[in-house]
């Protein structure tokens, strides 16, 4: 962010605005880290302050401090829908092009208010008064962290939004194993931890709480895993039947992605996963080394996100998606061994 715009943000903040901050639909530990500790950090500041999330998300998720004030597009709409016409500002974080907050997307076109996006990914759209863009780094919540550190107040980060931020960052760098994370996250999560982060009880409560149900789908997910060693492709399908026979719950998958890329040899992975309410195919996408999954998914499937880490959609049922995947797989094929 140029010094101007930083300078500009302060001024405007130094009187009580009345102000909305929104994640994208589906909302992860990054989103909804990062907007709930931008949201108590503005309400420092005697601002009136709400998230509100397009839809609702995991339950792991749930325990963040603040939570209970989160308001949920999808069933309090008219709630925020004023909220939304009555705001001076709104902070878009986590994402960068508006089609990404699904049915809050027509509200936010027509608000009158500020727009500040807070976003890491790539190719951000220019919807925004104030961008803070940078997509070298590790999460959103490593950004709000620089945020608040432009705004001259770290002494202002509690306990609670320590929390909530170390959450963002642990999450979308994979516990720290991403090629994002660097030696400034590091510094960041270090004095994260001194304001009163506790680091232990983050991990236990995001990857170590599951439910037998949630097991058992892991079950499925491993016995649908295919893997393609010409490719150096792994790829798993979950159907909504299967979902459904496993009392899925929504964040009930987060990580399956993973599995694939965990086997040697394979640099590309992917899993696609119907939903027959949204008609239609969610596909996440992770790579190792160069293959870029962001202009894989964006050229493809609808999506985009990060060079090793992105998400998509289809259209077609569950068997035309894959039909069409493998189609499409050929044309990457030297890329792909290459990687």
């Amino acid at each position: 962010m140029k010094e101007k715009e930083i300078q500009d943000l302060k001024k405007l903040l130094t009187a009580p605005q009345n102000i909305v901050i929104i994640p994208h639909k589906n909302p992860d530990g990054d989103a909804m880290g990062s907007t709930i500790a931008l949201q108590n950090y503005l309400s420092q500041n005697n601002h009136k302050a709400t998230v509100i999330a397009p839809n609702d998300y995991p339950s792991f998720l749930k325990w963040l401090p603040s939570n209970d004030a989160v308001v949920i597009y999808d069933q309090e709409t008219t709630e925020a829908n004023q909220l939304i016409e009555e705001a001076e500002l709104i902070f878009t974080l986590d994402f960068n092009h508006l089609g990404r907050c699904g049915d809050l997307e027509s509200p936010l076109k027509k608000a009158t208010a500020i727009f500040v996006m807070i976003d890491h990914h790539q190719q951000p759209d220019d919807y925004a008064t104030y961008m803070y863009s940078d997509t070298t780094m590790s999460s959103t919540c490593q950004m709000v962290y620089h945020f608040i550190d432009m705004m001259n107040d770290l002494e202002k980060i509690t306990p609670n939004m320590a929390t909530c931020l170390y959450t963002g960052i642990m999450t979308d760098t994979g516990s720290f194993r991403y090629r994002s994370t660097t030696s400034t996250t590091h510094k960041a999560i270090a004095h994260l931890i001194d304001l009163g982060a506790d680091n232990t009880t983050i991990h236990q409560k995001i990857y170590d709480t599951n439910t037998l149900a949630k097991l058992q789908l892991k079950g499925v997910a491993l016995k649908n895993l295919n893997v393609l060693p010409e490719y150096r492709t792994a790829y798993i399908t979950m159907s909504q039947k299967e979902l459904n026979q496993n009392n899925y719950k929504k964040g009930d998958t987060e990580g399956f992605v993973n599995i694939g890329l965990s086997l040697e040899g394979i640099v590309f992975a992917l899993i696609f996963i119907e939903n027959e309410q949204e008609n239609i195919v969610k596909i996440s996408l992770r790579s190792k080394g160069d293959f870029s999954v962001n202009e894989f998914a964006r050229s493809h499937f609808e999506g985009g996100g990060h060079n090793n880490a992105s998400g998509g959609k289809s259209d077609l049922s569950l068997e035309k998606t894959i039909e069409n995947f493998m189609s499409i797989l050929p044309e990457y094929k030297t890329a792909l061994l290459k990687s």
